[in-house]
C-alpha cells in the first residue's frame, strides 16, 4: 500500500504534524509512505498511490491558498474515488476551520472522492506555535487508524 501526506507549513508545525502522523503510520507497518511539501508534488505520479493525507494550517479562519489549489489540481489529475484524509493546525477559535473547508473543496472538485475518516485537528499554543504538546499523540493514532481503516477496505 502507498499513502501520500502532503503538506502546506508556515512555521513547520504543520510539518510536524504531518511527520507524526507518518510515524503513526508506520507503527502499523507494511506500507510505503511518501511525505512532501505540496508545493513540490508530482502530480504525473499520483496514480501510484493508495490514498491521499493533506494537511495545511488555519489562515485566518481558512485553509491555505496552497492547500485549496492543490485539491484543485487533485481534481484535474488524479483517479476518481481515492481514499482522501485531512488535517490541520490551528489557534485558538479556528478549530476545524482549515478542514472543513477542504473537506468541501474536495467534495467540489474531485470526482467520487472518498474522505477517510473525521478530519483532525491540532492546536499550537499561539499563531507561530508550538503544538501544545497533548496533541501530538492525535497525530500518531489518527495515522495508526488511517492504515487500519485502508488495509480494512483493500
Amino acid at each position: 500500500m502507498k499513502i501520500l501526506v502532503a503538506f502546506d507549513s508556515k512555521y513547520g508545525n504543520t510539518k510536524t504534524v504531518a511527520e507524526t502522523i507518518v510515524d503513526g503510520m508506520e507503527a502499523i507497518g507494511d506500507i510505503n509512505v511518501t511525505l512532501i511539501n505540496m508545493k513540490k508534488v508530482d502530480f504525473k505520479k499520483l496514480d501510484e498511490y493508495d490514498a491521499i493525507v493533506m494537511g495545511c494550517p488555519t489562515h485566518f479562519g481558512k485553509a491555505t491558498r496552497t492547500a485549496m489549489k492543490f485539491i484543485e489540481r487533485l481534481g484535474k489529475t488524479s483517479e476518481t474515488g481515492k481514499p482522501i484524509a485531512t488535517f490541520d493546525t490551528y489557534f485558538k477559535t479556528d478549530f476545524e476551520k482549515a478542514v472543513k473547508k477542504m473537506e468541501k473543496k474536495i467534495r467540489e472538485e474531485i470526482s467520487g472522492s472518498q474522505l477517510l475518516l473525521p478530519s483532525l485537528s491540532i492546536e499550537v499554543e499561539d499563531m507561530k506555535g508550538p503544538i501544545l504538546e497533548k496533541e501530538l499523540p492525535k497525530c500518531r493514532e489518527f495515522g495508526k487508524r488511517i492504515v487500519s481503516q485502508l488495509k480494512s477496505e483493500f
